[in-house]
């Protein structure tokens, strides 16, 4: 008999972004292990409900046809800076979440729940003790701490309860998975979690995504993709913007968020002509779109959270087979340098990362090398059909665990 698992996730499929498309992979790649996989989520609404009425987002039959996905309706809420309006919009789906776990009468051997946000994870608590299943709790990224990190619900009462909270889900889960590695030191120090029962399941890339066609062309592009909001910095954005219109390289932005209307007002009023934005469009496009230009820019405000995280847009670019031009610290900054897939401009300085492009459009042979590492890093490190094996030995040690418990009651009952 297959195992059954619930997964419980705000994001999925077709909602654009690296939640998403980590959930979504995490369900086909189960699904294909001979794994019975239930989903329950939001209504595609990230990051803006109106644009999944374009039918281009709904490009997988397979998905749309799935009978074990159910998704909850949240009033239509924009992701705002607006504490209360984003506080009730978590409560309200996580709430529909645990009405729909109190009332389902189906059967799971496993949870498999994601955070962000973390009141998700109460919802993931309940449906443990409701269906006596085993809880495995997703990281992909630290709450309450990335919420200073961009000044959300920065408020110390708050902070204090989301701390508690944290706490909570950590003792309650039965295993961990972390999407980078330095999360793991955060989780033992928070509530002593041993170390076996953590395992680092990275963002990563299907086989079918990897750009193996590599060739250099005589126009020399940039591209930005993903998210300009709050963990992004838009004024390092404008800066970077100027920089290259003045050395006249091009600049493709395929953004979302908050700040890109700001950003884009920018470039408008300042005639910056070399710099061009694209709508927000599917997964596969934006992998075709990065193929066409020839390095990556990645940028994170700088905060000490952000040096823990594994942006999905970096292996989305390594994918892609393009060099990294980055303004970040920490773990990504480690990868990037020792690896030698790109360059790092640790002073965030606008001059210095037009600098780094430049020498790449200028050395062609260190950009041709720069990008078969990315390929190559991603192959051995960041492959989804390999990684997958991971979290099903996980998997595996804990419905093992479940059986053995239910061999001693059942031992225990004969007894009495």
């Amino acid at each position: 008999m297959a195992t059954k698992v619930l997964m419980i996730t705000q994001n999925f499929y077709p909602e654009i972004g690296s939640a998403s498309n980590r959930m979504k992979n995490i369900y086909q790649l189960l699904q294909e292990n001979g794994y019975e996989v239930t989903v329950l989520t939001t209504e595609a609404s990230y990051p803006n409900k109106n644009l999944y009425n374009n039918k281009e987002f709904w490009n997988d039959k397979d998905l749309n046809e799935a009978q074990h996905i159910h998704r909850v309706t949240v009033k239509k809420r924009k992701y705002s800076l607006n504490m209360i309006s984003r506080l009730l919009f978590y409560l309200e789906f996580t709430l529909k979440m645990i009405f729909f776990v109190l009332f389902n009468r189906g059967k799971y051997d496993l949870i498999f729940v994601s955070s962000p946000p973390i009141f998700i994870g109460l919802a993931g608590i309940i449906a443990k003790f409701r269906y006596r299943a085993k809880m495995v709790l997703d990281i992909r990224d630290l709450w309450p701490d990335s919420l200073k990190g961009v000044g959300v619900f920065n408020h110390p009462p708050i902070l204090w309860f989301f701390a508690k909270v944290e706490k909570l889900l950590y003792l309650k889960s039965d295993a961990i998975v972390v999407n980078s590695p330095i999360f793991a030191d955060h989780v033992k120090n928070v509530a002593n979690i041993r170390s076996e029962d953590i395992i680092f399941l990275p963002n990563a890339a299907r086989d079918k995504e990897i750009n193996e066609d590599i060739h250099q062309d005589k126009q020399f592009r940039a591209i930005y993709t993903g998210n300009i909001g709050l963990a992004q910095d838009v004024d390092f954005l404008k800066s970077l913007a100027s920089e290259l219109n003045k050395e006249k390289v091009h600049l493709s932005i395929v953004g979302y968020g908050m700040k890109r209307e700001e950003l884009k007002q920018y470039v408008t009023e300042h005639k910056l002509n070399y710099i061009s934005f694209i709508s927000p469009t599917t997964r596969q496009e934006c992998l075709t779109l990065n193929r066409q230009h020839d390095v990556g820019i990645l940028a994170l405000n700088k905060k000490e959270v952000f040096e823990t995280v594994l942006p999905g847009k970096l292996i989305d670019y390594m994918t892609s087979g393009l060099p990294l031009i980055a303004s970040v610290s920490g773990f990504s900054k480690q990868l990037i340098e020792n690896n030698n897939v790109g360059f790092i401009s640790e002073s965030r300085n606008p001059k210095e990362i037009v600098n780094h492009i430049l020498y790449l459009k200028n050395h062609p042979n260190i950009h041709l090398e720069m990008k078969f590492n990315s390929i190559s890093l991603v192959k051995n490190h960041f492959y989804w059909e390999k990684n997958i094996f991971d979290l099903i030995k996980l998997f595996g040690r804990l419905e093992n665990s479940s059986k053995k418990m239910k061999s001693k009651v059942t031992k225990v009952e004969m007894y009495e």
